[in-house]
């Protein structure tokens, strides 16, 4: 799994949209989009439901990817500053 791809997925989860994913990041719309199908793929089942007017929900797998996805991201962001902090 891919860093950027769960990133991705983690604040799409958070806001229950690409689109304020995107701008939350500081990427397009599209691109969100192919980072979510990318992860898609890589898992094999869909993360997120796509409902009408833009609005998205979680599938199970996605309910089950979350904490996951928080806890992967959360170590990366803890190695970093440790890193950083003995510099």
């Amino acid at each position: 799994m891919d860093l950027q791809r769960l990133r991705a997925f983690r604040e799409v989860a958070r806001e229950l949209s690409f689109t304020r994913a995107a701008r939350n990041l500081h990427y397009s719309q599209p691109t969100i989009t192919a980072q979510i199908r990318g992860l898609e793929e890589s898992v094999g089942t869909p993360l997120f439901v796509r409902r009408g007017n833009r609005a998205v929900e979680l599938t199970s797998a996605g309910v089950r990817l979350r904490p996951y996805a928080d806890r992967i991201l959360d170590l990366v962001e803890a190695a970093h500053s440790e890193l950083h902090a003995g510099l």
